[in-house]
């Protein structure tokens, strides 16, 4: 899979038939920079990407939208930035729709004006998770939660803006540093002897630094060849392979233990009814991701293999800080 900023460097052909191939200058307008995938794509695009975020970029404050987008004149966006807080979503719905809705379709206006591409980041969240097989991009839409309903809106609000927009629904993100799942269960397994995780819900565990790369290799292939009309549309882009929270949890404190770190005596395994939250979470968050690999020739890892990586990482980097 091609990756990083030195493929992003490569001239722009001339082809004929539907393709624009207006030369591609300037650099990848990166929403989000603070979370897991802005980071990562800063840092895996080095300088072919410009990364911003609040205050500079604030999606509940239109004016700063169009000040960073006139200042940074992309070639290509991609849009990061998300209200992730999902059981909080339930009682502050406006918040979500704000940030999820209405900051991408400003976004998306500005980018059909300027006849830039976007790709737009989505969620597992926009299906209701009662498929017994892997979603494709072609199932129906139909989110339980306030969370999932706005980022439906916000696909919606970029299709209908006339952008040229490319939308990557995922799953399960987890990176070395942030707030995610892998970082609380390592940080769990120091206090506690027991932890009870949850084992009827199944997905596909995507690693940031994955997601960055397959990101970076559409980047490459627009870059390279121009705007086809036909990569619009929905895409997944999910680690490959499949597993529950439980089984993550287990794979979590395997790789830990490599490491010499303190893990739980006992991972019970446990059923979402027994563990309550106010937002409902899908119970099937598999997402088939041969669409992404046929039209852009991204295969992602297997979840396991990065999340191998990941954990070498939080132990490498806590050792260098004394941790």
């Amino acid at each position: 899979m091609p990756t990083r900023s030195a493929i992003l460097g490569s001239e722009v052909s001339r082809s004929s038939g539907t393709r624009d191939t207006a030369i591609m200058t300037g650099k990848i307008l990166v929403t989000g920079k603070s979370g897991q995938l802005g980071s990562a794509l800063a840092a895996h695009g080095g300088e072919c990407v410009e990364a911003v975020g609040r205050p500079d970029f604030d999606f509940e404050k239109p004016d700063t939208i169009a000040d960073v987008f006139r200042a940074a004149e992309p070639w290509l966006v991609v849009n990061a930035a998300a209200y992730t807080a999902v059981d909080a979503a339930e009682t502050d719905p406006r918040a979500a729709f704000r940030v999820n809705r209405d900051g991408p379709a400003e976004l998306a206006r500005h980018c059909a004006a300027a006849g830039v591409p976007l790709i737009h980041i989505s969620t597992d969240y926009v299906y209701d998770g009662v498929k017994p097989s892997p979603y494709v991009e072609l199932d129906a839409v139909g989110p339980y939660s306030v969370y999932g309903a706005s980022k439906l809106a916000g696909e919606t609000a970029v299709r209908l803006s006339g952008a040229r927009a490319i939308i990557l629904r995922t799953a399960w993100v987890y990176a070395a540093a942030g707030h995610n799942f892998v970082r609380t269960m390592l940080a769990l397994a120091r206090t506690n002897d027991e932890l009870r995780v949850v084992a009827d819900q199944r997905g596909c565990p995507t690693c940031a630094a994955d997601l960055a790369d397959a990101i970076l290799a559409i980047a490459t292939r627009i870059k390279a060849a121009g705007w086809d009309p036909s990569l619009a549309g929905v895409y997944h882009a999910a680690g490959s392979g499949e597993t529950t929270w439980h089984g993550l949890a287990t794979a979590i404190f395997e790789e830990a233990q490599r490491h010499g770190a303190k893990i739980p005596a006992s991972v019970v395994a446990i059923t979402t009814g027994e563990f309550p939250r106010a937002a409902r979470p899908p119970a099937n968050s598999r997402l088939d991701c041969t669409r992404l690999e046929a039209i852009f020739g991204v295969q992602m890892p297997h979840w396991r293999d990065s999340l191998s990586r990941t954990i070498d990482e939080i132990f490498t980097s806590d050792r260098s800080e004394g941790g």
